[in-house]
């Protein structure tokens, strides 16, 4: 690969996700907002991003064929960013709204469950508690990111989900507290993803997209 990583920021209806392409622009990217299926598929780096309700994005990433894109990129090693609901629906299942389970993509193991806090949506700045080999966030470990949710994965199951991942180490977990302690980030071989919005926190969040963009080449 030459000049500057192509990123796609899949277009599936999510909501206003300019910011996040501009941010990845600034990190070094090349990128395209899109839904084109063989665009996603080829690209250097795919970004999942998700706003709103867990079930609503999980069927907008459906109905565009994100869950298949998803799928194949990692079952060739491709690198795929999932943001805030885009982490979310990597999980098997939300109980978000009380509307029964809502399925998700099962990527990974877990439930994404209402946060048990005082004070819901989490809506700010908050720490967050690195692994030692992370490499998402090298050079901010000890920063703060900024969060919007009311809901999050509070359990981790390591559990090795396939014979197609199991090439790669045991994922790396970053973890945040609100009320409970949740799943911030995870990084997964080819998969990684974060509860926060990088795009929104600043310059911890554009050195780490820094990092994300610089790891495609």
């Amino acid at each position: 690969m030459t000049g500057r990583p192509e990123v796609v920021v899949l277009d599936h209806g999510s909501g206003n996700v300019r910011s996040a392409v501009r941010a990845l622009e600034r990190a070094g990217a090349a990128v395209t907002l899109t839904a084109d299926r063989a665009a996603a598929e080829d690209c250097d780096g795919l970004v999942v991003p998700g706003v709103g309700a867990f079930a609503a994005v999980a069927a907008g990433l459906r109905a565009v064929g994100g869950d298949r894109i998803v799928e194949r990129r990692l079952a060739g090693g491709r690198p795929v960013l999932g943001i805030c609901v885009g982490l979310q629906v990597l999980f098997q299942r939300s109980t978000e709204r009380g509307a029964g389970d809502a399925v998700g993509l099962g990527e990974w193991q877990g439930t994404v469950e209402r946060l048990p806090a005082a004070v819901v949506p989490h809506m700010g700045w908050n720490t967050v508690a690195t692994p030692e080999d992370t490499r998402l966030f090298a050079g901010v470990e000890e920063e703060r990111f900024y969060f919007v949710h009311s809901y999050a994965v509070r359990h981790w199951d390591h559990t090795v989900r396939d014979v197609a991942v199991s090439r790669f180490p045991e994922p790396l977990v970053t973890w945040a507290e609100h009320g409970t302690r949740f799943v911030a980030a995870v990084e997964d071989g080819p998969l990684a993803a974060t509860q926060f919005h990088p795009e929104k926190s600043g310059d911890a969040g554009a050195h780490l997209l820094r990092n994300w963009v610089v790891g495609l080449g």
